[in-house]
């Protein structure tokens, strides 16, 4: 019988600033593609055409008054102005080994709720951040890497979009 590896713990760092013990929860970013249907003539249904990376968001849950240094870069005009890094240290029960999962993301803070304020209870915010760029690194290798704006989208090393960029001439 087979045992997942499971999340034992997990940092969060936002703009260089270590978050440990800070953050309650985080929902990765869901890897979806945008795909819409086509049919033509000849052929007896439709299908679903790729049409790339649906938008993607990361939500996290820090718990007592927000963390230091988000409020940095909240508003500003650049897509790409609040990196975070999420690690996480999964492991195996069967044999106690452990796989380190690094997720990378640059984008903005769409949304900073501040939560609800009570006295003497543990407050939580929730913080949306919408990503332009993405990096999943399981055990030391690049699984996924897209830069929205540059035009990059890498699945293990192959680059899916180098031939429309050569079309493109970029």
């Amino acid at each position: 019988m087979a045992l997942p590896q499971i999340l034992k713990d997990f940092n969060l760092f936002g703009d260089g600033n270590s978050w440990q013990g800070q953050i309650q929860t985080i929902t990765l970013p869901e890897l979806a593609r945008r795909m819409v249907e086509f049919e033509a003539g000849g052929m007896d249904g439709p299908i679903e055409v790729d049409m790339g990376n649906q938008l993607m968001e990361m939500t996290w849950t820090p718990g007592g008054l927000l963390v230091d240094g988000l409020f940095d870069t909240y508003g500003s005009p650049i897509h790409d102005a609040a990196q975070l890094r999420f690690t996480g240290s999964y492991e195996s029960d069967e044999d106690g080994t452990v796989m380190p999962v690094e997720i990378v993301v640059r984008g903005r803070h769409k949304t900073i709720g501040m939560g609800e304020a009570q006295k003497g209870d543990n407050s939580t915010g929730e913080i949306t951040t919408t990503i332009s760029y993405y990096k999943l690194t399981i055990d030391g290798e690049v699984v996924i890497e897209r830069d929205i704006p540059g035009n990059v989208f890498m699945v293990r090393g192959e680059d899916r979009l180098a031939d429309r960029r050569a079309a493109l001439g970029t």
